[in-house]
């Protein structure tokens, strides 16, 4: 598709596959010069006998055939919603139409589209059992930018979740309940995770609440040991049961569950009456291991199970909404999928050819770059902004050559595509992922991104010519009269004159210009 496409209500995904089922690694004619289009994930799964029965991406289609929508983005500057779709039927997401439609603000990603066309969405999800940082209303979505990705040189986006972050649908079509067997896959950022309770895909409660043991069957990710975990420190792919994240068959260690290294991780999770696997691998390239492979845990009430056949992404069963991951793509099978076909849709995602957005030069004010930031002030060019140790304020300390590996880390920022503007900047923290320079009450902060629009105006900040004379300043986004300051060695944003000491006009020029520098970490 050539651009988005604006709507102003809800409207049904049409079906995706064709009668014919293609067979494995066929190769179909182009859709347009640019690109060719291979068989999908859910042709391969159809190949084997356990078709597709939800299918989600932002980044590509899922079958060979798909051309509708991917996912809907919603901007802030007038609350207008436009599908992305494809760049042309089997292809890559048509990330230059997300950017056109968001070009001056910020957007959010408001559904996954079902390619099945069983209507399977999954849309922002409501608050349920756990008073998570959601608690007193629905989970937030996520900004549209923060997961900048690429497939074979083309530019995607994933959905980058944050903790308090979330989408459900209670009320589909065609997925496992009971004992039925299934089978489910998703591709993540291996780097991108935290201990929170949980990053999840696939299979929950349709109440929202924890309904008991073996409720649920789906993909976790991340570090919690509360429950189970496997070999190493993590993260770990692990099922997410209900009351237990399982890396084999009894609560606890189970040591062939092995931490993950890569950048991009193919995930899987499988389960049928007293059978169930936990697999995964490099999404770049290589096989798949097989973690777990046997009985179901020997803990009551697992066998048999009691699945709901609600899906979920980004939280747990009762809306546990404290984890933090990205997703790239990902599907639920009718039936439990063989380890010939998985390979088979292993070898098709190493072929999508995922990879890292290109990253900005160092020390330069383009998105993906590392940068530090140095004060201009005659009294402090040794400065450099960075959030403190002991609490999530961010300050001004010297650094120099012989400054502790630590301190240096805290002065490193990666610039971001502003999460309120994308003409403008966010600074995300080198050494704590997930965290943004914002200001409260205008005091700066290391706070993590929850997903809100609030959050996105406190850490979005618009650089100008420095307001001395040298260097750049930063201009916030919602305090247009404001400026990023260093004051008593505190940051803050700051107005040239006001009733804040903070405010003070004196130096106000220099402590709101920047040099910004080759990074520290």
């Amino acid at each position: 598709m050539t651009g988005p496409r604006i709507r102003k209500g809800w409207r049904t995904v049409r079906a995706a596959c064709s009668a014919a089922v293609l067979a494995a690694g066929l190769l179909m004619a182009a859709t347009s010069p640019s690109q060719a289009v291979t068989q999908g994930p859910c042709d391969i799964y159809a190949a084997g006998a356990t078709p597709c029965v939800a299918a989600h991406s932002t980044t590509r289609a899922l079958y060979a055939t798909y051309g509708g929508p991917l996912y809907q983005v919603r901007r802030a500057s007038d609350n207008a919603v436009a599908d992305i779709g494809p760049l042309g039927s089997g292809g890559y997401a048509d990330a230059a139409a997300q950017d056109a439609f968001c070009a001056g603000t910020s957007c959010v990603i408001t559904a996954l589209y079902d390619q099945t066309g069983k209507g399977n969405h999954l849309t922002q999800a409501p608050r349920g059992h756990f008073p998570g940082p959601a608690a007193g209303g629905s989970d937030n979505v996520a900004n549209a930018v923060e997961a900048p990705v690429t497939l074979a040189g083309h530019k995607a986006y994933g959905l980058y979740v944050a903790p308090g972050t979330g989408y459900r649908n209670n009320h589909t079509t065609g997925i496992a309940t009971g004992d039925q067997p299934e089978g489910m896959y998703a591709v993540l950022d291996g780097t991108h995770f935290n201990g929170g309770c949980c990053f999840d895909y696939g299979n929950a409660e349709t109440s929202g609440n924890d309904d008991g043991n073996g409720t649920m069957e789906a993909i976790y990710f991340g570090d919690n040991k509360g429950w189970g975990y496997g070999s190493g420190s993590g993260p770990w792919v692990m099922a997410d049961l209900e009351n237990g994240l399982f890396s084999g068959v009894n609560r606890g260690y189970n040591a062939n569950d092995p931490s993950i290294t890569n950048r991009f991780q193919t995930a899987l999770v499988k389960g049928g009456p007293n059978q169930w696997a936990i697999r995964g691998g490099n999404a770049q390239g290589g096989g798949l291991s097989t973690y777990y492979s046997g009985v179901r845990p020997n803990v009551p009430g697992y066998n048999p199970m009691k699945k709901q056949g609600a899906i979920i992404l980004g939280i747990g069963g009762d809306n546990s909404n404290g984890s933090a991951g990205t997703f790239y793509e990902g599907v639920m099978t009718s039936g439990y999928p063989s380890d010939a076909t998985e390979n088979a849709v292993q070898a098709n995602i190493a072929a999508a050819g995922y990879s890292s957005a290109p990253t900005g030069t160092p020390g330069s004010l383009t998105p993906g770059s590392r940068i530090s930031l140095r004060a201009t002030t005659s009294c402090c060019t040794t400065g450099y902004l960075r959030h403190d140790d002991t609490d999530a304020k961010v300050v001004l300390s010297t650094l120099d050559s012989s400054s502790p590996a630590a301190a240096k880390a805290a002065a490193t920022w990666t610039v971001r595509a502003g999460l309120a503007n994308t003409s403008c900047l966010s600074f995300e923290s080198a050494d704590a992922p997930g965290r943004f320079l914002r200001h409260r009450n205008f005091q700066l902060y290391l706070n993590a991104d929850d997903g809100g629009g609030g959050f996105a105006q406190d850490a979005t900040f618009c650089p100008t010519p420095g307001n001395s004379g040298q260097g750049t300043s930063f201009q916030s986004v919602n305090y247009p009269a404001k400026y990023l300051r260093h004051y008593a060695y505190t940051a803050y944003i700051a107005s040239n004159g006001g009733s804040n000491s903070w405010d003070s006009a004196t130096d106000w020029a220099a402590d709101t210009s920047w040099l910004v520098q080759q990074p520290w970490g």
